[in-house]
């Protein structure tokens, strides 16, 4: 019996490349205000220069966006010519003004329904990330019972660890479990390898053999609540 439904984030529930693209500006603009140096130092389009810096020197910090992002503030500014006093400071305060804008996202169509429609039946719904968005923070608290990433879990998909995590702390059997996800390695492969049942959300129509061994593929997230009861007659 299908108790849970599980659901990546970015790029399954919306389009992430323009959430960043706002989240860096927005960053941008707070550090051209409160830390001038960075910015006459680097250019936004910068930022990802500086992420490679991050996992060239902290290889460990590869499965979190977030300690990333903090790492990249730290060397920016102190390679702009900050103390570390002033980078104890300014980098919280930086990432706050980061995490509030990459949390304004714009859902793709259906997604409110489609949440509702499952709600209706008493499925359990999860997020798996990979990044650091947050569902109360994003607009989906009223639908998500609870939420794991990989900063917290210490990996990312399709690393088992957070499948596994999911399913120790809800108590659930791999059986009882659907993932949902755009990705075909990270959320068909990852959730597969434990046994979990999966929709690959192809919004783009692609092809992908990994993808397309799910056991449901929609191309509109109008389409989940029927792929799930499918999954749910065949087990």
């Amino acid at each position: 019996m299908i108790k849970c439904i599980t659901f990546d984030l970015d790029d399954t529930l919306w389009a992430v490349d323009p959430v960043i693209t706002h989240a860096n500006n927005t960053l941008y603009g707070w550090l051209d205000e409160h830390a001038p140096g960075f910015t006459r130092e680097y250019q936004v389009g910068d930022f990802p220069a500086l992420r490679e810096q991050v996992l060239m020197a902290f290889p460990e910090t590869a499965h979190s966006v977030t300690l990333i992002r903090l790492r990249q503030l730290e060397i920016g500014l102190r390679q702009a010519g900050y103390s570390e006093t002033e980078i104890e400071v300014l980098v919280p305060q930086a990432f706050d003004i980061f995490i509030a804008a990459r949390n304004e996202v714009t859902f793709f169509p259906y997604v409110t329904e489609m949440l509702s429609q499952l709600k209706e039946y008493e499925y359990r719904i999860g997020a798996l990330s990979n990044g650091n968005a947050e569902v109360n923070r994003a607009g989906l608290g009223d639908w998500f019972d609870f939420a794991l990433n990989a900063h917290m879990v210490g990996h990312e998909k399709p690393h088992p660890a957070m499948f596994q995590q999911m399913l120790a702390s809800e108590k659930l059997r791999p059986e009882e479990v659907i993932h949902i996800g755009d990705n075909p390695d990270h959320d068909v492969a990852g959730a597969q390898q434990l046994g979990i049942r999966t929709i690959w959300v192809n919004l783009k129509q692609g092809s992908h053999k990994t993808g397309e061994t799910a056991d449901q593929v929609v191309t509109c997230l109008s389409e989940v609540f029927d792929a799930v009861t499918a999954i749910r007659a065949q087990s």
